[in-house]
Formats: structure tokens, sequence, C-alpha cells
């Protein structure tokens, strides 16, 4: 024994409970009876009124408004059977009208929706009477009914649980492999001698390099001072062996002076001659960089054996372990302060769109510029939705579903085609028997 599943498919027409179909079902049968009993109920009183209207003459009207509510009665159950089936199936043209023109008609309502609802002038003007801005800007700052919650706390809690899914879904190496991808593609690769010499001859033109200087002439001046006897010796122990050391003593007191002496001096003159070799030679470092083919490869060389250090490789993953730690706790806690400054810069760009006119007017005008511009552009696989989803339904069975959809209804049109057959035959009689009687 086979089962079929409760679970729409993609070709249903109009997915529903079976608990609603039978409703709609026992509604659209009681509705038939109704129009069935009128028909049956006027073909007796028609019978009856015409066997017996030359004994009671007035018995006339009463069968020319039976005749009419019976002549309308047919038409109109003529006219609601033929939208879905062939009236007592003969082959009558023009009937069947839903099973047979399923497809056309799933087209006319898909341009029909393009057309009228669709359309850029439609959108905008709804985006404009919804003052969307404003009633997101209420929303965000506004506590809910139901948990207290403000807007801005729930974005902040959604977009937590959205961003420790997507965390949990990417793959660490992925990402770090990623990472160092991006620093060897946009840091690594390109070279760096043009762009390091031009800023270093900007840094030296404009004397930044001095304070550097500076520092290590102090440097020297403290050290030389401080170190009169290491001087002596080194100059002892470079000596040679013949000199006496009484000899050796005197040359080193004297290198130390002049040692001391000459720094001393690069540090009182800015305009030292030694000071203006530095600035030449620091000068003539940032034009080569930027210009000579050797040292601009000796700079990256620097730079690849630099980044070719395993530990300098493995920066990418541990700074992104370190991140993703960090992010995971911080959107974990709705009290961290990532948590709390995040949902307090939502809240306040929700009281500015309740507050700010021109701000609000931005909002409102991206977005209607936003829903034109995908209108303008998806309109027609919008649409066209439609038209292939009824494509692929079934003829017959999308006629059994419209009809318990909207059968109920119709039937109406029947039981009012039968009073107003009655009123207008028994109308069109009077009048013939007033003028010709």
């Amino acid at each position: 024994m086979t089962t079929t599943s409760s679970i729409p498919t993609a070709t249903d027409p109009a997915p529903m409970s079976a608990e609603q179909d039978a409703v709609r079902a026992a509604g659209l049968r009681r509705m038939k009876t109704i129009a069935l009993a009128l028909l049956v109920g006027l073909a007796v009183i028609f019978l009856v009124a015409f066997a017996l209207q030359g004994r009671y003459p007035w018995l006339q009207y009463v069968r020319a408004a039976a005749e009419g509510g019976m002549v309308g009665a047919l038409a109109d159950w003529f006219a609601v059977t033929a939208l879905f089936k062939r009236p007592m199936g003969l082959p009558i043209p023009h009937t069947a009208i839903i099973p047979r023109r399923k497809d056309a008609i799933g087209a006319s309502l898909g341009d029909f929706v393009e057309s009228n609802f669709l359309s850029e002038t439609v959108v905008r003007g709804k985006l404009a009477a919804a003052h969307v801005s404003r009633r997101v800007g209420r929303w965000l700052v506004s506590p809910g009914e139901d948990d207290g919650r403000t807007g801005a706390q729930t974005v902040t809690a959604e977009g937590a649980v959205v961003i420790r899914g997507a965390l949990t879904l990417l793959k660490d190496e992925d990402v770090a492999g990623l990472i160092e991808g991006m620093v060897r593609r946009h840091v690594v690769d390109p070279p760096w001698g043009p762009p390091l010499g031009r800023v270093a001859h900007e840094l030296f033109v404009d004397g930044h390099h001095r304070p550097v200087v500076d520092m290590l002439v102090d440097r020297a001046e403290e050290w030389l001072d401080g170190n009169q006897g290491t001087v002596i010796d080194l100059v002892t122990e470079r000596s040679p062996s013949w000199v006496p050391s009484v000899l050796d003593g005197v040359v080193g007191y004297k290198v130390h002076s002049e040692l001391l002496k000459f720094v001393r001096a690069i540090q009182t003159d800015p305009q030292h001659r030694v000071r203006r070799s530095i600035d030449d030679y620091l000068l003539r470092l940032a034009d080569d960089m930027q210009h000579d083919p050797v040292m601009m490869a000796r700079v990256d060389r620097i730079k690849e054996s630099t980044f070719d250090d395993p530990r300098v490789r493995g920066f990418a993953a541990t700074a992104w372990d370190q991140a993703k730690a960090a992010l995971l706790t911080a959107v974990s806690d709705p009290d961290s302060d990532l948590s709390r400054r995040f949902t307090g810069l939502v809240t306040e760009f929700g009281q500015r769109l309740c507050d700010d006119d021109e701000l609000a007017g931005k909002v409102d005008g991206w977005l209607a510029d936003t829903a034109s511009y995908l209108v303008r552009r998806y309109r027609h696989e919008a649409a066209s939705i439609i038209t292939e989803t009824v494509e692929r339904w079934d003829g017959e069975e999308t006629s059994a579903k419209i009809e318990l959809q909207v059968g109920k209804d119709l039937q109406f049109i029947r039981i009012n085609g039968t009073v107003v057959g009655s009123l207008a035959g028994l109308v069109i009689f009077a009048i013939a028997q007033a003028v010709f009687g």
C-alpha cells in the first residue's frame, strides 16, 4: 500500500491544510445544494402554474416568474460551471476555461502584476506613505510589549547570533590563508623601494631625522665622557709591542680628548660638516631606493627574507585566532563593551531617525531609489515567478483547487441569477400583458 505525503510540493498551486479543505468543500456543497434546490423548486412551481393557469389566470404571472428564474439559474449554472469544467461533459466551445487556458491565465496574471504592482510609481508611493524611516526609528528606541527589549537590543542580539554562526561555519585555516594572501598581494608583492624612498625623502627633507642624529650624538658624548679609561685601554691593546707603555697612555689620553672634542663640536654645531654629510647620505639613500635598481633589489630582498620567516607567516593564523576568540567572547556577552557600544550606536541612530527630518528624508529617499532600481531591474523576473509556477500546475488539479477557494462565492451568482431571472420574467410578462393583454 502506498501513502502520499501531506507536505506540499513546489507544483502545488495553493498549499492548504486538510482541515481548511474540508471546511471549504462543505461550504461549497451547501451552496450548490441551495442553488440546485431553488432551480428544482422553480421547476415545480412552473409546472404547477403552467398546468393551472387556464383555470386560474393569475398563475400566468407565477409561471412567467418561475420561467425567468429557471432561465437565469440555468444560464448562471452554465457560466459558473464552464469556468472549471465542461458542463455535463459536453465538448461545448469556450468551456473548461481554467484547465485549458491555465498557462495563458498565468501569463496574463504575471503581466498584470508586473504592470500594476511592480512599477516604480506604485513602489515609491507606497514607501512615501509608509514613512519607513520613522517607523524603524520608533521601533529601534521603543521597548517591545512582549519582552521589554528595544529594537536596538533585538538588532544586537540577532546580530550576535549571525556573527556566531558565521564564525562557526568559517574554517580557521581558510581565513588565515585569506589574510596571508591579502597581505602578500597588497603588502609583500608590490615593490617597497620606490614608496619607501618617497616617504624617506620627505622625512629627510623636512629634517625629521635630525632628532635621531641628536640623540645618537648625545649618547656618544655621554659614553666618551664616562669611559676615558676604556678608550685608553683600547689604544694600548692595539699599539705595537715596541711602543713604551708610557707613550701608549699619552696617546690614549690624546685620542680620547680629541674624540670627545670632536663629538661635542658636532653636538653644539647644527651645521657641522658631519651633520651635513649625514643629511647628504640619507638623501642619496632615499633617491637610490627610488631609482637605483641595485638598491631597489636590496630592499626587496630584505622584505622577502623578513616575510619568509615562519614566525611572520604564522602571524596571520595567530591574529585570526585572537580576533575570533575576542569577537566570540564579546558577542556572547550582552553586557560586554562591544555589545553595549553597538546597542548605543543603533539606539542613537534610531533616535536621530525620529528627530532629524533631514536624515529621515535621506533614508527614505535612499530606500525609494533602491526599491525603484530593484523594481526596474528585476520586476520581470519577479513577475515571471507567477507565470512559471502556474505553468507547472496540473490543469485539472488547479481548477479543482481554485473552485474550492472561490466556488462558494460563485454559487451566489447562481442564486442571484435565479432571483433576478424570476423578477425579470415577471416584469417582462406584466409589461407584455399591460400592452397587449
